[in-house]
């Protein structure tokens, strides 16, 4: 008889967020799922590692009837945890979220959610970042839950691209309001950041940084135009960051002595 699929579960809100316990509920008709994900908030980390301090990993009962652990380190940490040490054999695929907030466009470059999913990538496991538009702890994951269904079972019957995770972003609408799933490419989208400058209240100075977000991208192909219209955007996200259509013009420079 075979195994079921493993399914690694995991986020950056931490494994006591709704999202995380929604997609949970999304996955565990379709394997044998283990949940590894940070015991505190780690939004914003991007790919960063614990090194040069100690890692804490505790089993955790949140999530009835499946095996979970909570892990004193970041997203990545969780990854390559689980990888090398936690689980007893190699994951058939790994999902990460469901985030609370867009990590469309640039964001992600900077998500905890999404580069869990890259390293899952880097270790050759087929590997999904999902993500809700709406921030609040109290937001609707209904649609969030179908659609992450939807897409789980597509990747686990299906040929995964090499090389590469998906990341999913889900308007935060209802579920009869969506028009669909659309196929998109990452919007050239910006932060115009600013910092506001304040005082504690021992006059201190801190500051807190605000700021806007900027699309230029006027594309009807991006996962901006796409959230826009009420679909879920699916984008292919490699961590090969070569700028190749560079090289041939990098090597038409020439050197001084």
């Amino acid at each position: 008889m075979h195994e079921p699929p493993l399914i690694l579960v995991t986020n950056d809100d931490s494994y006591l967020s709704p999202g995380i316990k929604a997609l949970v509920e999304a996955v565990k008709d379709f394997g044998e799922v283990v949940v590894v994900a940070p015991d505190k908030p780690q939004s914003g980390m991007g790919h960063a590692i614990t090194v040069g301090n100690i890692l804490r990993v505790h089993p955790v009962d949140r999530f009835p009837g499946i095996e979970a652990y909570g892990c004193s380190g970041t997203p990545v940490d969780c990854v390559k945890l689980a990888v090398t040490h936690l689980l007893k054999r190699r994951p058939a695929l790994l999902v990460s979220g469901i985030n609370h907030g867009a990590n469309n466009s640039i964001n992600v470059l900077y998500s905890g959610t999404m580069s869990a999913a890259v390293e899952g990538a880097m270790e050759g496991i087929p590997s999904i970042g999902f993500s809700l538009c709406n921030f609040s702890w109290e937001a609707d994951f209904q649609a969030a839950t179908h659609y992450a269904r939807e897409l789980v079972w597509s990747a686990l019957n299906n040929d995964f691209p090499l090389k590469t995770c998906l990341n999913v972003n889900i308007p935060s609408i209802p579920l009869n309001e969506i028009k669909g799933i659309k196929i998109c490419r990452q919007a050239e989208a910006y932060w115009a950041d600013s910092y506001e400058k304040r005082q504690d209240p021992h006059g201190s100075t801190y500051f807190w940084l605000t700021g806007m977000f900027e699309n230029r991208d006027k594309g009807e192909d991006t996962d901006v135009w796409a959230l826009d219209h009420n679909y879920v955007s699916v984008v292919p996200v490699q961590f090969d960051m070569t700028a190749h259509h560079v090289i041939a013009q990098l090597n038409n420079w020439t050197h001084g002595e």
